[in-house]
């Protein structure tokens, strides 16, 4: 073949790779709308191709779309990250919703970079095409933050550290996405691919991340308002048949059901862990003042200071916190008990923040940085991250040291 037979043969099986496959559709009537849902693989140009052709068909006056707020702002606006309020998030306590954030945004640069597109593409395209023709879009997705927290909540303490393990470390993870997944996000759903792993072991995180989602997006169509008549939803393939099936035959009225869907349970405001680790803490200095002298007591009491202090500024040591933000959390460390919503990672973040702000540029590269753990400690943004979570992680690893020192030297005693 000579190279202007090879040159002509490129643009032909690129074509042929684009040509249109049938998309899986649902086509429902409810409450005198017609709803119909378009099943997309998050990783395909012909589903690309689907949802353009569909909406050059005219039949819709609405379009709604498998996204939330954020995760649209993340595909239409790259840079829509620098409006990001860090002080913000560290106060409200939505580091580890962020922190997901960005695993999940770097698993989708790695598959943008193995597959030569990017995932959600074909969401992308519908919501651009909604805007570039007037049309209402709707985005009917939960927020991942929520999605994130009730998937904690549902799970037990060793099955919660085991996730946020997981997410740790596929942030840093430079391996190819398996094939397995791969073909699982053609089938399915973006969220379900990045806690694979995970999911294949705990049916909770399944329901949380899938089965809920089906009953909010069901419910967050019929919520709509603007008169629309024909509706074209398009969202991941895994999606339909869960949706179809709620939308179908649904009873709950929408708004009570995405208000139950997003609640997020408070916890006790006494917690059974606080409780233990007071009475064993002070219970046991007060046991071996009374009962061992002023001098164990004593020993106790500073047992506790010392590990409390000495893991938590470890923590922001390692964290490469400022000198200030290191001195302020060792010395809150030890009142933890006394401040359960107010953790010692919130105030040396937050010192470190105003010595070490942000710049635009930090916010730009955070898709690259978030990918190394060289990274991490380069990127302002990623850095105070680390510096909360790691002077916590030092703060829980005192107490829980402190405490079996403690009760060590009762019973030694």
């Amino acid at each position: 073949m000579t190279e202007a037979d090879a040159s002509a043969a490129q643009p032909a099986a690129a074509a042929e790779e684009r040509a249109p496959a049938e998309q899986p559709t649902v086509e429902i009537e409810r409450d005198g709308v017609h709803y119909t849902l378009l099943g997309t693989a998050h990783v395909s140009w012909a589903s690309v191709d689907a949802v353009r052709a569909a909406i050059d068909s005219n039949r819709f006056d609405a379009i709604a779309v498998e996204l939330d707020a954020q995760r649209l702002k993340a595909l239409t606006q790259p840079d829509a990250m620098a409006e990001l309020d860090l002080v913000k998030v560290i106060r409200e306590r939505k580091v580890a919703p962020f922190a997901a954030n960005l695993a999940l945004a770097a698993y989708q640069r790695r598959l943008a970079e193995q597959m030569g597109i990017e995932p959600g593409a074909e969401l992308k395209a519908a919501a651009v095409e909604a805007e570039a023709r007037g049309l209402p879009l709707q985005l009917i997705d939960r927020d991942v933050g929520i999605t994130f927290r009730r998937i904690l909540q549902g799970l037990g303490w060793w099955d919660r550290m085991k996730l946020i393990g997981g997410v740790g470390a596929s942030l840093f993870s430079s391996d190819e996405v398996a094939e397995e997944d791969i073909e699982r996000l053609k089938e399915g759903d973006m969220l379900e691919s990045s806690f694979s792993e995970f999911a294949k072991q705990t049916p909770t995180l399944f329901a949380t991340l899938i089965d809920e989602r089906d009953q909010y997006m069901a419910a967050r169509l019929r919520e709509r308002s603007d008169g629309a008549k024909h509706v074209l939803a398009v969202v991941g393939a895994g999606h339909l048949k869960g949706m179809a099936g709620y939308l179908e035959t649904g009873t709950e009225a929408p708004a009570a059901a995405t208000e139950r869907l997003c609640e997020i349970r408070q916890r006790r405001k006494i917690p059974w862990f606080t409780i233990v680790l007071l009475a064993l803490i002070f219970g046991g200095i007060a046991w071996g003042y009374y009962h061992g002298g002023a001098s164990l007591g004593r020993d106790l009491l500073l047992q506790w200071v010392a590990w409390t202090c000495g893991l938590t500024a470890l923590g922001a040591l390692l964290a490469g916190a400022r000198p200030l933000a290191i001195l302020v959390a060792t010395l809150v460390a030890p009142f933890k008990p006394f401040r359960p919503t107010f953790p010692s990672g919130m105030f040396s973040a937050l010192i470190d923040l105003r010595s070490r702000k942000p710049a635009y540029p930090d916010f730009l590269a955070l898709r690259d940085d978030a990918q190394t753990l060289h990274g991490w400690y380069r990127n302002r943004v990623t850095r105070v991250l680390l510096v909360f979570l790691l002077t916590n992680l030092g703060t829980v690893a005192g107490e829980y040291v402190a405490g079996v020192s403690i009760f060590g030297k009762l019973v030694g005693g």
